[in-house]
């Protein structure tokens, strides 16, 4: 389903959430570039399909880095929010992410445990393998799901989310995501996103307490399509 003013993908709309399937480029929140985030575009989707008057509510969950795609959970209510915040203090919503790597992992599975730490002035993450000052400790359990012809498709569960976490810690691995040049990648990719994708989210829906799996098509790229 998609919002043809906007090309949004619309993967799951209900009462009270939305999730769609972010593209590259697509800013979720506002940030200092003043570029239309993906939350305003909604609200704006929002209010024309249900011809809603006044301001509309519309709650931002979580987010992904600009240049990743993939899935991204809206409230569209307060109720729906405040719950879908605690789901994801208490760790129950469950995200898989894709990561296309140059460089084949040492092993074919494993968890790495890391602490990292965000320097807001160049928007990148350090990472350190102890517990050092100003660090937060990271854990991902990743596995090769697929090796390409000069590239490796990485499964990736999250056990913490922290900033820039996926990017920094494959990075330490010496496993940059492709077109990730923040991370050590040696060149851009041309849309400027990189190959990392929020491919899968399972969570108890915050309001009917049913179970939902919702899965992210990739974007459309001789890669992307070759990891299928």
């Amino acid at each position: 389903m998609r919002s043809n003013s906007n090309n949004i993908e619309i993967l799951f709309e209900d009462n009270h959430i939305i999730v769609v399937n972010k593209k590259t480029g697509d800013l979720v929140q506002g940030d200092k570039t003043g570029d239309a985030p993906l939350s305003d575009i909604l609200k704006e989707y929002i209010k024309k399909k249900y011809n809603k008057p006044g301001n509309v509510y519309l709650g931002v969950v979580h987010r992904l880095d600009r240049p990743t795609t993939g899935i991204v959970i809206f409230a569209k209510t307060s109720k729906a929010l405040e719950r879908l915040n605690k789901m994801l203090r208490d760790k129950t919503i469950d995200k898989t992410y894709w990561a296309v790597v140059k460089n084949k992992p040492s092993k074919p599975a494993d968890t790495l445990v890391n602490y990292l730490r965000k320097n807001p002035k160049n928007n990148k993450a350090t990472v350190f393998n102890k517990e050092t000052k100003d660090t937060k400790r990271a854990v991902l359990h990743y596995k090769i799901i697929k090796s390409l012809d000069n590239y490796h498709l990485l499964e990736i569960d999250l056990e913490t989310g922290r900033h820039h976490q996926i990017r920094s810690q494959l990075a330490n691995i010496n496993c940059p995501i492709k077109g990730d040049l923040k991370y050590g990648f040696n060149r851009s990719n041309k849309d400027a996103g990189i190959h990392l994708h929020a491919r899968k989210i399972n969570f108890m829906h915050p309001v009917k307490k049913e179970p939902i799996e919702i899965i992210a098509p990739t974007p459309k790229d001789p890669i992307w399509d070759a990891c299928h």
